[in-house]
């Protein structure tokens, strides 16, 4: 284990104004796994891409499940906290920007982002999330003016419904975040359109 909490990969960025990519992997995915994503979507950014902690079986997660779509929310809260924790001592590691982390996650990793966004108000500046839903309910919402989110979900999804992912957009537009919502004509796997809306959405003026 690495002594910043996760197994990890960093990256600097080429361009010292551009964000650092948290690349969030889905279950059974790896530091590696997005690191690709990361080099298509924000080539000069950096990149910080942990590992989950959590192994379900042999597949790494970042937070534990009861059963689909059934979370632990005692160790979410507490594996939210462990990844919020992380990218702080990153930054002061790596001599990156941490007001400017901008979570890519997908699935299980888009799930954590969204709990990082929702009990660490402040450890992203932006997040692009694929195929989120609701992690848990806060008891109070946090303020997120100011905050940028790209929610890419596909309508054809057979792991999260509908309406989880209209309930999520929901709850973070009543934090006052900034939401664009885009659905996608297939399922649960990354396509070359989240690609390129991931690509847009982080390239536009602001």
């Amino acid at each position: 284990m690495s002594d910043l909490r996760f197994e990890h990969v960093y990256r600097p960025g080429s361009d010292p104004t551009a964000p650092t990519l948290l690349l969030l992997h889905g279950t059974g995915g790896n530091e590696h796994d997005l690191l690709p994503f990361g080099e298509m979507i924000a080539p000069q950014a950096g990149v910080l891409s942990p590992r989950g902690n959590v192994l379900e079986g042999t597949m790494p997660r970042f937070f534990k499940r009861l059963a689909e779509g059934v979370f632990d929310l005692d160790d979410l809260r507490r594996q939210t906290r462990e990844l919020a924790q992380f990218v702080r001592d990153a930054s002061a590691r790596y001599r990156f920007d941490p007001t400017r982390v901008v979570a890519v996650g997908f699935s299980n990793g888009a799930n954590i982002a969204a709990s990082l966004l929702l009990l660490e108000p402040g450890v992203l500046s932006e997040a692009v999330l694929f195929r989120a839903m609701v992690p848990i309910v806060p008891e109070t919402l946090p303020d997120l003016s100011g905050t940028r989110i790209l929610m890419s979900n596909g309508r054809l999804d057979s792991l999260v419904a509908a309406s989880q992912a209209e309930q999520l957009k929901d709850m973070f537009e009543d934090c006052g975040a900034d939401v664009t919502f885009v659905w996608q004509p297939g399922g649960h796997k990354l396509t070359n359109e989240d690609i390129e809306v991931a690509r847009r959405w982080l390239t536009d003026d602001r």
